[in-house]
């Protein structure tokens, strides 16, 4: 339910776990209409922080899940617990998954040209049920064309991996129009799917330090994780004046 998000610095989550966002997307599909699912990191609250359109579509999404460990320890230092990071690509394949089983048809979107093709290949490949109904690279100058590809698709679900925040602010613009029943931002998910970027190993995973090894491989993201330490220090304020107010 809505009234149950955790707000971490204006921008709400759903308290869930992996299993428990894929049986919500299951729940969104079955009820018809079209829904955003958003999966944050620290760097998407800032950024929804200064932009209010990105800040509406967030508030908007039927779902939004903590893909992010800061996320996870914010909630827990202003008192009100996420139960787990719930990663995006692995969100994606518990839905593909379960689209094979279901005959949900599914399209991907972003990428370099022949990204999207190859990561459901891959996907093809692990549940050969699965219906891929479309795919489109994310490096296209008009909307239009692309919006009218995945109406005409037929698909149930849509991974968009775009980038963030154009990912949420594109599917927020224009899901009324692609036809699907559920739009879900996935940032670099098609890359990991496709074999061009590998996550980090399993015991990095486990103790947390999937965003440095990103950060090693992908020196660019430099720039990005600047918002971090404001990020914590606004935590740690907000927290604080809490505390103080008990």
């Amino acid at each position: 339910m809505l009234t149950d998000r955790v707000w971490v610095l204006g921008v709400p989550f759903d308290p869930v776990r992996l299993a428990e966002a894929a049986d919500r997307v299951a729940s969104l599909v079955a009820s018809g209409g079209a829904h955003l699912v958003v999966t944050a990191n620290p760097e998407l609250v800032m950024a929804a922080r200064k932009d209010p359109d990105l800040l509406q579509a967030v508030r908007g999404a039927s779902l939004v899940v903590a893909d992010g460990i800061g996320v996870v320890w914010a909630s827990r230092r202003l008192g009100r617990p996420l139960p787990e990071r719930v990663p995006g690509v692995e969100l994606v394949e518990a839905l593909c998954e379960r689209a094979a089983r279901q005959g949900w048809p599914i399209f991907l979107l972003g990428g370099l040209p022949g990204v999207a093709e190859q990561a459901a290949a891959e996907l093809r490949r692990r549940w050969p049920g699965l219906r891929v109904a479309g795919t489109h690279h994310g490096y296209f100058q008009e909307d239009g064309p692309v919006v009218e590809a995945v109406a005409r698709s037929g698909a149930a679900l849509l991974f968009c991996g775009l980038g963030s925040p154009r990912q949420e602010l594109w599917l927020s613009r224009h899901l009324d129009r692609l036809g699907v029943r559920v739009a879900m931002g996935v940032g670099g998910s098609l890359d990991v799917l496709a074999g061009r970027s590998a996550r980090a190993p399993a015991w990095l995973r486990r103790v947390h330090l999937e965003w440095l090894y990103r950060l090693l491989r992908e020196p660019r993201r430099w720039r990005r994780q600047l918002a971090l330490p404001h990020f914590a220090w606004l935590v740690l304020r907000s927290a604080s004046r809490r505390e103080g107010a008990g």
